[in-house]
């Protein structure tokens, strides 16, 4: 039997992807909280609970770029064009925010303010670019050929915008699970008041975008609501109803500190496998699946050589890293 070393590099893309967005999703989540704490202290707090891992995790993003860009060229290029004023927006964002992250404790305290507004807004800046380009791919690209062939402003609709801030709102919600988890006191008490309310907002963003989006994709509305596949994907709903309500339960319980941030994950992963369920067999929407746009067998086989090596290695130092800093961050300790 042989090996489709298309499925393997869409599974290892969708993999990287999910990785960032869990990983990188709460540190960015962070600096969208900047605005609803006040305190230097806390937000010292808030920053000292992500330095030792935030720049790792970016690698995952590194990773699912390239092995696009290897083992799937054409979906690549195409989304490269359409929606190259995001993703540029994107990386202006993490710069931003990474610059910021590094001045902000060595700042005088005249200039402390700055780069506090800096990490804030490259990470409301990253956060709503990335779900614009959720929101462009559920959209779809016109293609023609073998290239893009619609405008360089297609992607601004809407939709997109409203998937952005839907974005915001689900990073935001990570972020404070994650302080949930990683603080103490006053600090965590906040943030399960702030959870609260980015749980039920997002929620309400989840079933707009779930209503939406069949209203003006026709053809996901068939795959998520025709007889027999209704069944098999009523699940997908039920576990997120599910998981919210234990996350609410949790948030309430002074003695729950990882729980909400691990159910959150579940949501998120839940929602990031209701995009794939809608999008599946393409991988530029609507028409190009990933066998039409995969790169020659040679040098997915090539890549994947690569792959194999250099994954389990980022895994490895990926649990190490969060090993050795896991626990609450204490107030007096952390990054300087």
């Amino acid at each position: 039997m042989s090996i489709d070393l298309s499925i393997i590099w869409f599974v290892i893309i969708v993999f990287a992807t999910l990785m960032y967005i869990v990983m990188d999703g709460f540190d960015l989540g962070i600096g969208i909280l900047f605005p609803f704490t006040r305190s230097p202290q806390d937000r010292d707090l808030m920053v000292n609970s992500v330095a030792p891992v935030w720049d790792g995790n970016e690698t995952w993003l590194v990773l699912g770029g390239a092995g696009l860009f290897g083992a799937f060229p054409l979906a690549y290029a195409v989304i490269i064009d359409a929606l190259t004023i995001p993703l540029t927006l994107m990386l202006v964002g993490l710069i931003f925010r990474g610059v910021a992250f590094e001045f902000r404790f060595n700042a005088t305290p005249s200039h402390r303010p700055f780069w506090d507004k800096a990490f804030m807004c490259g990470s409301i800046l990253a956060t709503f670019c990335q779900g614009i380009v959720v929101g462009a791919v559920i959209n779809g690209f016109e293609v023609s050929g073998r290239s893009y062939s619609g405008g360089p402003f297609s992607w601004l609709t809407p939709f997109t915008l409203f998937c952005g801030v839907g974005l915001v709102v689900a990073y935001a919600l990570l972020g404070a699970t994650w302080l949930v988890m990683k603080s103490e006191s006053t600090l965590q008490s906040t943030m399960r008041k702030h959870a609260r309310g980015l749980l039920i907002a997002l929620l309400a963003i989840i079933a707009v975008i779930s209503l939406w989006t069949p209203q003006i994709h026709p053809q996901i509305a068939e795959r998520w609501f025709s007889l027999p596949n209704l069944y098999y994907l009523l699940p997908v709903p039920l576990l997120v109803i599910a998981a919210s309500a234990l996350i609410w339960r949790h948030l309430g319980r002074e003695a729950s500190h990882a729980q909400p941030f691990i159910l959150t994950l579940v949501l998120v992963f839940l929602g990031f496998s209701g995009l794939g369920i809608s999008i599946w067999p393409a991988i530029i929407p609507p028409s190009i699946t990933l066998w039409q746009a995969a790169a020659p067998e040679q040098s997915q086989e090539f890549m994947l050589i690569g792959a194999l090596f250099i994954i389990p290695v980022i895994l490895v130092y990926t649990f190490w890293s969060y090993y050795v800093f896991r626990g609450k961050v204490p107030q007096d300790e952390g990054y300087h």
